[in-house]
């Protein structure tokens, strides 16, 4: 076996696991919080870290269609999870920002989905833990 069948192989499996891991995100998303999917938590997610964006930033940022942005974004607001104001800068574009209940729901979800990874690696060497996290924003990095 040549190094590049090694590496191609160790490719196919990455890849293969990846593909696994997203499936598995999206499910359990679904399962911890039925109202809330993967899609609607990232970019609630999103506008927490940034204190707040344009829904372009978010399609932008997220590689996402700007029509699924703004299905996603009406019903964030219909849930009254996200709301608008004006950008201090340009007064014709809207910034979208958490709410109240959107900060809350927000921080209920993640809890929980970080009491999920707990428990999925409970058992993992605490190097192995810090050699993965390391792992995942490299590859996310790139």
């Amino acid at each position: 076996m040549t190094a590049r069948d090694v590496s191609d192989t160790a490719v196919e499996v990455v890849q293969r696991e990846m593909t696994a891991f997203a499936r598995r995100a999206r499910a359990s998303a679904g399962r911890m919080h039925p109202e809330l999917s993967l899609v609607s938590y990232t970019l609630l997610s999103h506008l927490e870290e940034s204190g707040g964006c344009r829904a372009t930033d978010l399609a932008a940022h997220y590689a996402l269609d700007k029509s699924t942005v703004s299905r996603q974004v009406a019903a964030l607001e219909r849930d009254r999870l996200i709301g608008r104001s004006p950008d201090p800068d340009d007064h014709r574009v809207q910034l979208l920002h958490l709410t109240d209940a959107g900060r809350r729901l927000l921080g209920q979800v993640t809890e929980r989905r970080r009491e999920v990874v707990r428990e999925r690696l409970a058992d993992w060497a605490e190097e192995d833990l810090e050699r993965f996290a390391g792992y995942l924003v490299r590859y996310n990095a790139g």
